[in-house]
């Protein structure tokens, strides 16, 4: 069975709406890393969509130029439900301003499970 691997760089404040949606559809395993990223809109915090205190602001000042804090979220699935879940994650992630995100969808070779040695699907399940 094929899987694939959805990476979803989202707004930190949607990462537990995100996972509230995600559980709803039998999704309930993914990791979630801290990120700085930009996109077209430069990574200028003032144009942010959400909220940002003024102590973030400072440490974003002294963060690399240009790029603000997201969440990446990686989670891998059978090819048949990326489909439902790609579309779960953008119901819930779009506000229809700059910094929604991007989604990238990539192959799979395989999954291992480290403690008993699945692979492949079971590994997942």
């Amino acid at each position: 069975m094929a899987l694939k691997e959805i990476m979803a760089v989202i707004r930190p404040n949607k990462v537990l709406t995100t996972k509230k949606a995600l559980d709803e559809i039998g999704i309930t395993s993914f990791t979630a890393y801290r990120v700085l990223g930009r996109g077209k809109q430069g990574g200028r915090v003032s144009e942010l969509a959400y909220p940002v205190s003024e102590d973030l602001k400072r440490k974003l000042e002294d963060a690399p130029p240009s790029f603000i804090p997201k969440r990446l979220l990686m989670i891998v699935v059978k090819d048949s439900d990326v489909d439902l879940v790609v579309q779960k994650i953008i119901r819930v992630n779009r506000t229809g301003e700059q910094g929604d995100g991007k989604i990238f969808v990539l192959p799979v070779d395989d999954a291992l499970r480290l403690r008993t040695g699945e692979h492949g699907l079971e590994a997942l399940i």
